[in-house]
């Protein structure tokens, strides 16, 4: 079973919880070690069985807390060349049994435990920066990924998401809001580019794909404060998943895994017609829905 769950997401910290019965990681650690100790806590985690952050690229909302986690517990921090080379003045003294490469830049897969885990490359204003999947190497062989500060949607991106039961994916401004908004000209101009952030209506468009892929669970993450809404996200992206089709599950904090069943619907008790998917967006300061597949 895999346990899927975001810790913290926004521009001021990302981080998501990804473990089996055997391995226990986190994608980015870009909060402070006790954000992050305070997190895991609460969704019945010890931070002393994590075994490694891996990283996506070098901004420090998304490494601010690696380096001290890392001097903490011993963990490896996991990530191509490029990104180690950029981010390792931030991330401090580390042996160098815990510097852990997977490739000279871009992409690559490697195991984990007992996951299969895929680095792929994506569009950031960052030195080779890559989204994570996952997937279960025992039991049911379900995936999970992780893709967020992505300027467009790529084909290795799609190709790379595809038959992820469960994604977080970025939803991280609304046109009109960040049109209007206090930014300066060229900072609206970087996000809005082919390397910055994912607008509410292309993350849409993802989640429409990804759910007729198989799809089951959109969590959406690294949402602008100042030029988005939660209910904004929710509901960009709620409309494209109703238009293909899709109906949208009401859930608790915890998604169990009978939810993913051949039939999710069906298999959590929910009748009607259609695709029962789940949407929910990921809080800034504290962790999300808790998806166990």
């Amino acid at each position: 079973m895999i346990k899927f769950c975001t810790l913290f997401s926004g521009s001021s910290g990302n981080s998501t919880f990804i473990g089996t019965d055997h391995v226990k990681l986190l994608v980015d650690a870009g909060s402070t070690v006790k954000g992050i100790e305070r997190e895991l806590k609460a969704i019945g985690e010890d931070p002393s069985e994590l075994d490694a952050v891996l990283v996506t690229h070098e901004h420090t909302d998304h490494t601010k807390g690696a380096g001290a986690l890392a001097r903490k517990y011993g963990l490896k921090i996991i990530a191509n060349r490029a990104t180690w080379s950029a981010m390792e003045k931030d991330i401090g003294n580390c042996s160098d049994e815990q510097c852990v490469c997977f490739s000279s830049s871009g992409g690559a897969t490697f195991a984990l435990g007992d996951l299969d885990v895929e680095a792929f490359p994506i569009p950031h204003d960052a030195d080779s920066p890559v989204g994570y999947s996952f997937t279960s190497r025992t039991g049911r062989k379900h995936k999970v990924a992780v893709a967020t500060d992505i300027g467009h949607v790529t084909g290795e991106i799609e190709e790379a998401c595809f038959g992820s039961r469960a994604i977080l994916i970025e939803a991280n401004h609304d046109i009109e809001m960040l049109e209007n908004g206090p930014y300066p000209r060229m900072l609206k101009a970087r996000i809005k580019g082919k390397n910055g952030h994912l607008s509410n209506d292309s993350c849409a468009g993802l989640a429409a794909m990804l759910a007729a892929e198989g799809t089951d669970a959109f969590v959406l993450g690294h949402l602008s404060e100042e030029n988005n809404e939660p209910d904004t996200a929710y509901a960009s992206v709620r409309k494209a998943l109703e238009t293909a089709g899709n109906r949208i599950i009401e859930y608790g904090d915890v998604i169990p895994p009978e939810f993913f069943g051949e039939d999710s619907a069906s298999a959590a008790g929910f009748p009607g017609s259609g695709k029962g998917v789940i949407l929910s967006v990921a809080p800034r300061y504290s962790h999300g829905k808790v998806i166990l597949l």
